[in-house]
């Protein structure tokens, strides 16, 4: 067709040796995929087209179609978005959540809370051997009046608590009006939540402010927290003189415990909720009990005398994450 441009059959058949039938479909189908362009003054003249040429009008329909359903597909897209922020906002946990930045905002968020409990109030203090007077004569008031008004009041505290004079009293005040207290070697964190739905957490950045939550499903969460580590906790209705030899005796082996670990001085110190310096003299205690040098030979010489056989049950918050 580029020699001759001639798609008389005949003609091609006797020029390329084919048969007339093959040269027939060729011919159709060089001008389905327009390579050729019939002369209009000639049906048996035809012209090669150049390959791009030919692809652009075949795929300009195709192209169009794309264009057409390209529209289609962005009213779909403008129509069914007016009702995203709807749906953004019952989604948004811009309710679910709120940040209170100061100590101030949070006493008054907590005492609001506390005017509007109708049932229970679950709270976890961890460092209550450290816990400062003026706060828990605050939170004594608080708590008396909910407990007048036959609220539930369930507390954790680090063992510690039981040492430190201030707590005792505290205890022994709210339980007398019918608080229920416990406390473990470890807690998993600051926590008070009231009626299962409002939930009160510590922010991160050590200040004094926090998190209040209201989403159901992470109250729920932290409330199933609660109750494994108060399953697993030690009663503290009558704090002074209660089970101390068997509570210093559990924190004794959990610093045993978190220094064949390697954890460092303050890590134990926050973890068993007592101060640096308190911490350290337990260490050395220990240091001294196993007659060594290092933590290393610490936690050598406690594995040699069995001291690291843990079979206590899982940490609540890993058991809470994997059922």
């Amino acid at each position: 067709m580029l020699q001759h441009r001639t798609i008389e059959v005949d003609a091609v058949a006797g020029g390329t040796g084919r048969a007339a039938q093959e040269v027939r479909l060729s011919v159709e189908r060089l001008l389905g995929a327009q390579l050729l362009h019939r002369s209009p003054e000639d049906d048996s003249v035809a012209f090669a087209v150049a390959p791009d040429t030919a692809a652009s009008r075949l795929a300009a329909p195709l192209e169009e179609e794309i264009r057409t359903r390209q529209r289609e597909i962005s009213g779909i897209r403008e129509e069914l978005g007016r009702f995203m922020p709807r749906y953004l906002q019952r989604r948004s946990v811009g309710d679910a959540l709120e940040v209170l930045e100061n100590v101030e905002d949070v006493r008054g968020a907590l005492n609001h809370a506390s005017d509007r409990c109708r049932r229970e109030v679950l709270t976890s203090q961890p460092g209550g051997g450290s816990r400062v007077p003026e706060a828990m004569q605050e939170a004594l008031r608080r708590d008396e009046a909910m407990l007048r008004r036959g609220i539930s009041i369930r507390s954790l505290y680090h063992h510690t608590a039981r040492f430190n004079g201030p707590s005792q009293a505290y205890v022994a005040a709210a339980s007398a009006l019918g608080a229920q207290y416990r406390t473990a070697h470890e807690l998993f964190g600051r926590l008070i939540a009231f009626d299962r739905e409002l939930a009160f957490i510590p922010v991160p950045d050590g200040s004094w402010g926090a998190v209040v939550i209201r989403e159901p499903a992470t109250v729920a969460y932290l409330c199933d927290i609660f109750e494994q580590t108060w399953d697993r906790a030690t009663p503290f209705s009558n704090a002074v003189g209660q089970g101390l030899e068997e509570v210093a005796r559990e924190i004794h082996e959990t610093i045993i415990r978190l220094l064949a670990a390697g954890l460092k001085d303050e890590a134990i110190a926050r973890r068993l909720g007592m101060s640096l310096r308190t911490a350290r003299r337990h260490i050395a205690d220990i240091m001294e009990e196993l007659g060594a040098g290092s933590r290393f030979q610490a936690g050598a010489a406690a594995a040699a005398r069995g001291l690291l056989d843990d079979s206590r049950p899982a940490d609540p918050a890993a058991q809470a994450t994997t059922d």
